[in-house]
């Protein structure tokens, strides 16, 4: 039973947002049907926005409003280290750090044969062109998932007879946990890249 069409097409929208399901999508719904008009005026105008200015930066295949992006067009970044990452979101989470200063590459994607999922199928090809004799070292910052695992050894061994150093983020227990509560294999994984001090 519906009390609005409306507002249930909203909240059946909203749901296929990630991490939002049912429950939080009708909460999102019944906060706009109470919002001023204006508001969701300016939510809709916001979103649309969005669609027609954003576009793929054609250097690192980022999100952007201008082409090349910001990070590609400035003189600051060091262009001899690109940091490749699975989404445009990884960039901004790397970025809040401060730390890395280099450009990147996002592969929209990552290998998963299971999924049907490619290299032709995300941004592998584009990465390749990058490769030239400029770049010093590329640094694979994917998820650690199976999928992640698979797609950092296949970029791994097409790098290898280029003779660019090539890394990964390191893994392991992140700050703040308790060593009984981490699984196997990230204990495995901290142990492995410990370093020395």
């Amino acid at each position: 039973m519906h009390t609005s069409e409306s507002l249930e097409k909203v909240a059946e929208e909203l749901s296929k947002l990630p991490s939002i399901g049912r429950k939080t999508a009708h909460r999102i719904a019944m906060y706009l049907a109470k919002s001023q008009p204006e508001d969701v005026i300016s939510l809709s105008d916001a979103l649309l926005n969005l669609k027609d200015t954003i576009r793929l930066c054609s250097i690192c295949c980022n999100i952007t409003e201008s082409d090349p992006c910001a990070i590609c067009n400035s003189r600051k970044r060091q262009k001899n280290i690109i940091c490749v990452v699975e989404e445009p979101g990884d960039v901004f989470a790397i970025e809040k750090t401060n730390e890395f200063r280099g450009i990147y590459h996002v592969l929209h994607g990552i290998i998963s044969p299971l999924d049907g999922i490619g290299p032709e199928d995300i941004k592998v090809k584009e990465f390749l062109k990058r490769l030239t004799n400029e770049i010093e070292e590329v640094i694979l910052a994917l998820n650690p998932s199976v999928e992640g695992e698979y797609t950092i050894t296949y970029l791994s061994k097409l790098i290898k007879p280029l003779n660019i150093k090539t890394s990964r983020i390191a893994r392991g227990i992140p700050v703040g946990t308790d060593l009984e509560f981490a699984d196997e294999i990230t204990i495995a994984k901290a142990l492995e890249g410990r370093i020395t001090i």
